[in-house]
């Protein structure tokens, strides 16, 4: 039996990291409410970018994390304490990043947490080599790196009851890499941030990345890729537009860290 398509969706602006938070609480719930009734429930990649935050992985306690809030609240950036695996990590503006809300017991077998994470890793690593020609290292580490020293890609996921959360981001301009230089990424101190530009040398358009990217993933993933059509989606539709409209409503942001020329 085939398996039934993943839906997708890019969002135009990007998007404040809480409200984007409860909309992949709510998708989850109502995933998760439609198996049990039925199983019509449909698997979704949101696909955007976020206004500049920082997130802590729920390995690390409010305790741990209060000092640093304070300081990157600050420079201008908004934090937020999740329930991803990983620790510190930055998102916005010149990355990609997805929001996988898959059923893997849509697998046969159910697939598993390093399965999922592997074709998430495989999907990245494809993009660099296949749209432009950057050949990624191979890493200990979870994420996608240039080099030994440089990461380009982030992965944190949360699994409950077989649906995916959270997900990936990939740094695509060169616009992330000042936020980055604030914090030690995913307590990897040896480690800096890279980007498709700096790797390539050449102005990247983040938009022009999607099709491309779309396609891979569903590659690795074994599934058609189908635009979300939102206007027919009801609840989930609606929850979309209202986060649409919440990121229209919030303005602008500054483009560097405080303090920063």
């Amino acid at each position: 039996m085939s398996l039934p398509p993943i839906f997708f969706h890019k969002f135009p602006l990007p998007l404040p990291y809480a409200r984007t938070l409860a909309l992949q609480e709510r998708v989850h719930s109502l995933q998760l409410a439609q198996r049990k009734l039925d199983n019509s429930h449909k698997d979704i990649l949101l696909l955007l970018e976020h206004r500049p935050v920082y997130t802590a992985g729920r390995r690390q306690t409010e305790e741990s994390v209060s000092d640093e809030r304070n300081r990157l609240l600050s420079i201008g950036a908004d934090f937020v304490r999740t329930n991803r695996g990983g620790e510190l990590t930055y998102h916005g503006p010149g990355q990609i990043v997805g929001y996988p809300l898959l059923d893997l017991s849509r697998y046969t077998p159910a697939m598993g947490i390093r399965d999922y994470i592997c074709r998430m890793q495989t999907t990245i690593g494809r993009h660099l080599r296949e749209a432009h020609q950057i050949e990624p290292v191979p890493s200990d580490n979870t994420g996608v790196f240039l080099n030994p020293v440089t990461k380009v890609a982030s992965i944190g996921v949360q699994i409950r009851h077989r649906l995916t959360t959270h997900g990936f981001s990939l740094n695509v301009t060169k616009e992330p890499l000042a936020w980055f230089d604030r914090v030690v990424a995913c307590g990897l101190a040896d480690v800096k941030a890279g980007s498709i530009e700096t790797a390539t040398g050449v102005s990247v358009d983040l938009n022009a990345e999607i099709d491309g990217f779309v396609g891979r993933f569903g590659r690795a993933y074994g599934r058609e890729m189908v635009q979300l059509d939102v206007d027919q989606e009801g609840e989930i539709g609606q929850e979309i537009r209202d986060v649409e409209e919440e990121a229209q409503r919030a303005g602008d942001w500054a483009r560097k860290p405080t303090g920063e020329s």
